[in-house]
């Protein structure tokens, strides 16, 4: 039995676990005009089947192995009649996209098919349609020449006289084996190619963060478009110019320009590309058609902000190492690396490129005219794939390039993929002008969207109701009281819910002494009961004091000292890890909320108001605290307290500041106001480390400005000495906080 070659046993792989599908169809089509024998093509198109074993294998399967079986000559030809078909001249488009995608039975089918539209009189569209199994783009050389050099001696009432092909593709399979020799093999091609790869690839990204438009799914459709781009001459030109100072090819320049864009794009630093190349590497397998075509995996470094001069010098160094060890089959290089696989992408890489400067040969029958005709079918095999074809006028001089942008529709909207490509071109430009701009400078966006992006979109000018936190939490419930506000494994809360068991818990907090001007310490570790508590003491109109178990006892007893909270809101399992004693006369009091007496009190704590003279008061649990309940109204004047808290190093929280400065951003929306909890609860240790005489300064500047802005901040304080290292990392919080303050303060100007 022969075996598959590398490439071919990838493609039988994929055939059996994906099922038959048209991904890998390679359809042609070509315009006739003139008078044609249909019989003299029929027959010319089995002298080729007969002349490339390749076009008459089938592949079976033997104890999980696949296997090739040529077929005899007289069965394939049988197999490969040429069908004809009538078809009007606005069918053709749809005739040849049925039948590029009906798909190939491989264990019966031979993998070539042919159909011949008859358009009309004297006119003809030739559908060649070859699974890839058996073919890649070069054989389409071959092919073609054959097919007319067949075609004119049928014509001629006799058969061809070709000179015998050397070898077949069966040999091919064989040698290529024997060629590379085992992977255990350090000294064998293979072994050698495959610590290269090894080496190389070490630490590729699993997948390219594309500018999406939708989430991947889990099993790729492998459906897909294809959109046309055009480089100008002048373009090509300089493209051309750039490669020849840099010592590189068109190919590496337009690599380096793609990298740059799917950088910018946000794919990140290292970029992985993936191309073809013949994988011919004998004169002998030129004149084959068969599956030869290898891929590579080209790794582009564009970190460092580097010239664009400088990024093409990395390509090439880099691609002519690739270059160097392209014998090692994509596929064995797939198991070696064993990244994580995935039926919904491609492994190592999602982007293929790939830059032609051989202008394609075309069909030549004796008394016809040939003309491509568009033969795509609705496929993707990557999320992108860029071909283009360099095009050079009679003189040599560059004539531009044609370029195809086939994309991934599982990810990818046509209007999408037209932008990424005319973003291509724009980079192409830019770097063909000037190939010494830093990449990082390279403008990629059309005319006007710097306007958009920066101005129009940016344009959040709009009331602001005077609400702090709690009101826009209790306006949010109110729209949506049956929402999931909160999820966590062991159960969840809607905005109603949470709002509900919020203002219980306020309304006891208030007995207790919570209220505007005065601070309420919280120390419970992350979950559903500290979002109810954070609510509770916003709702009351107190600020809040975090209280990290973590931090050394004495700091906790100092933060406690200064700050002194009414109480301190807790539960059993913390209490226990705070310092000092619960019942000492000069220490906060603690509140548990997990003991049961505690919950009972806050179940019970109901607002009472004036009912019916037979009932007396009417119970209203889930009221919130408003005016017309008894209540103080609520004020964003109330947050407008700053306090430093003594202390070599002191802690600035900037707790209120996202509390209530945030109600710009978050006013109508139930995810700014998710947000702001998040940061309230995950972000209170954000802080900077100053002396005490430059936060007293600073405070004392912007005291009347946060007070306009009804910004309450807490100051918390502690005297845990600092490496230099984490003395950098708090000035770097710090310097964030400042650019957040510094945001509301102009807004709160602006106004």
């Amino acid at each position: 039995m022969i075996p598959l070659s590398f490439a071919q046993a990838r493609l039988w792989f994929l055939d059996r676990l994906e099922g038959p599908s048209a991904t890998y169809n390679a359809p042609l089509a070509v315009r006739l005009s003139g008078e044609l024998d249909v019989a003299a093509l029929g027959a010319a198109l089995g002298d080729v089947v007969v002349r490339h074993e390749s076009l008459r294998t089938v592949f079976g399967e033997a104890e999980g192995r696949p296997f090739q079986r040529v077929l005899e000559p007289d069965v394939a030809v049988a197999m490969a009649g040429l069908s004809v078909a009538e078809c009007g001249p606005d069918g053709v488009g749809d005739a040849v996209r049925e039948a590029a995608a009906r798909v190939f039975d491989l264990s019966s089918e031979i993998p070539v098919r042919a159909g011949l539209l008859a358009v009309g009189p004297g006119e003809h569209v030739l559908v060649l349609v070859l699974h890839h199994i058996a073919s890649d783009g070069w054989s389409m050389g071959p092919l073609l020449r054959d097919l007319g050099a067949a075609y004119a001696a049928r014509l001629g009432g006799g058969a061809p006289g070709w000179a015998p092909l050397p070898v077949q593709y069966a040999d091919y399979t064989l040698w290529q084996r024997e060629l590379l020799g085992g992977e255990r093999d350090a000294g064998s091609l293979l072994g050698r190619g495959l610590e290269f790869w090894r080496v190389a690839l070490a630490g590729l990204p699993e997948q390219l963060e594309l500018p999406f438009d939708r989430l991947r799914p889990p099993v790729s459709s492998y459906r897909g478009g294809d959109v046309g781009f055009h480089v100008p001459a002048e373009v090509h030109g300089g493209l051309s110019r750039v490669a020849r100072e840099c010592r590189a090819t068109l190919f590496m320049v337009v690599q380096a320009g793609l990298a740059v864009l799917l950088s910018r794009l946000g794919a990140g630093a290292d970029i992985p590309l993936g191309t073809p190349v013949a994988g011919r590497g004998d004169v002998a397998l030129d004149e084959l058609v068969g599956f030869f075509v290898n891929t590579l995996v080209l790794r582009t470094d564009v970190s460092g902000n580097p010239s664009f001069r400088e990024l093409v010098g990395r390509v090439r160094e880099a691609d002519l190492a690739a270059f160097a060890h392209q014998e090692v089959p994509f596929e064995r290089l797939v198991d070696l690396l064993n990244p994580a696989r995935s039926t919904a992408r491609h492994p190592l890489f999602q982007v293929m490129v790939d830059v032609s400067e051989t202008p394609e040969e075309p069909l030549a029958l004796p008394g016809l005219t040939s003309a491509a005709e568009p033969a795509q079918f609705d496929g993707a095999k990557f999320d992108l794939t860029f071909d283009l074809a360099a095009v050079r006028e009679t003189d040599g001089a560059p004539g531009g390039m044609a370029g195809t942008l086939e994309f991934a529709s599982d990810v990818f909207d046509r209007a999408t993929a037209e932008l990424i490509a005319t973003r291509l071109v724009r980079v192409l430009e830019a770097v063909a002008a000037d190939p010494q701009q830093r990449i990082g400078d390279l403008d990629i966006y059309l005319p006007g969207e710097t306007k958009r992006l920066l101005e129009d979109w940016n344009d959040t000018v709009a009331e602001v109701p005077p609400l702090p936190l709690s009101g826009l939490f209790e306006a949010q419930a109110e729209r949506a009281p049956d929402a999931v506000a909160l999820a966590w494994p062991a159960g969840e809360l809607t905005y109603g819910q949470l709002n509900e068991r919020a203002n219980r818990l306020a309304r006891y907090l208030i007995g207790l002494g919570a209220g505007p001007e005065r601070l309420v310490a919280l120390a419970l570790p992350r979950g559903e009961l500290a979002i109810v508590a954070l609510l509770a003491v916003a709702k009351t109109g107190a600020g809040y004091l975090p209280v990290d178990i973590r931090l050394p006892a004495a700091r906790i007893d100092l933060m406690l000292a200064d700050a002194a909270p009414v109480l301190v809101v807790t539960n059993a399992a913390t209490a226990t890890q705070l310092p000092g004693d619960e019942h000492a006369a000069d220490g906060p009091p603690r509140l548990l909320l997990d003991d049961p007496a505690t919950a009972a009190a806050v179940a019970a704590s109901v607002l009472a108001v004036a009912g019916s003279a037979a009932a007396g008061w009417l119970i209203l649990p889930a009221q919130g605290l408003s005016a017309a309940n008894g209540y103080a109204p609520l004020s964003l004047a109330h947050a407008a307290d700053l306090r430093a808290l003594g202390g070599s190093v002191l802690y600035l929280t900037l707790i209120a500041l996202l509390a209530f400065g945030v109600t710009t951003a978050v006013r109508d929306s139930a995810m700014g106001i998710g947000l702001v909890l998040g940061l309230l609860f995950l972000f209170p240790l954000m802080s900077a480390v100053i002396p005490d005489h430059a936060l007293a300064r600073h405070l004392e500047q912007i005291a009347p400005m946060t007070a306009g802005l009804g910004i309450q901040a807490t100051v918390g304080v502690g005297s845990l000495p600092l490496t230099p290292w984490q003395g950098l990392g708090v000035t770097a919080a710090w310097a964030a906080g400042a650019l957040i303050l510094g945001a509301a303060v102009l807004r709160w100007r602006d106004a």
